[in-house]
């Protein structure tokens, strides 16, 4: 309903994605992820919240809903208006340092990416590029993309995002469990 095809639903393609093993034990496909996220993000930072998102919100404004735990990384519950979204799975728009855990928004590696490789993002969005929903855009060639590292210490950058065969921050399953205990009804 937002624009962001469904990962999972009875229609949807069989997906394949990278799991943490993979994103940090191998720079292939490190660059792969990036190269083709670097287009790909931007469709899930153009979707806008759909009804059932700003009904979530206005009930929470009513004082009927206490707050909103999603697995979904794409902030539609946050754009909607919703003040208490736990963001189970993290959400696409930080990325952070593996070494140092240094914070950076989305869109500041983007430019940063854009930087490192003038043009590409333009180029490639005037293709018409296939998106999935996990913001991983169907580009072929990414042997030429050039990655960056974090700009404090060198480090590793990985979207703050829940991996499959990554484990959900303890303080944030904690905070769940806490949301759910206060919750009368779910």
């Amino acid at each position: 309903d937002s624009g962001i095809p469904d990962y999972r639903g009875p229609d949807s393609p069989p997906r394949n994605p990278m799991t943490y093993q993979q994103f940090i034990g191998d720079p292939a496909f490190r660059q792969r992820y990036w190269t083709r996220n670097h287009i790909g993000w931007r469709r899930m930072d153009a979707a806008r919240p759909n009804p059932g998102h700003r009904a979530l919100a206005r009930l929470e404004r009513a004082g009927l809903v206490v707050g909103v735990i999603t697995q979904n990384v794409d902030l539609l519950h946050t754009k909607a208006g919703s003040r208490r979204v736990i963001d189970l799975h993290g959400t696409y728009a930080r990325v952070r340092c593996l070494d140092c855990s240094t914070l950076i928004s989305r869109m500041t590696l983007a430019d940063r990416l854009e930087a490192a490789n003038p043009g590409f993002a333009t180029a490639a969005l005037a293709t018409g590029i296939e998106v999935a929903p996990d913001a991983d855009a169907v580009v072929a060639e990414t042997d030429r993309f050039r990655m960056v590292d974090c700009a404090r210490c060198g480090g590793m950058l990985k979207p703050d995002i829940v991996y499959f065969g990554e484990n959900v921050p303890k303080e944030r399953v904690a905070a769940a469990f806490e949301l759910v205990d206060s919750a009368q009804v779910l």
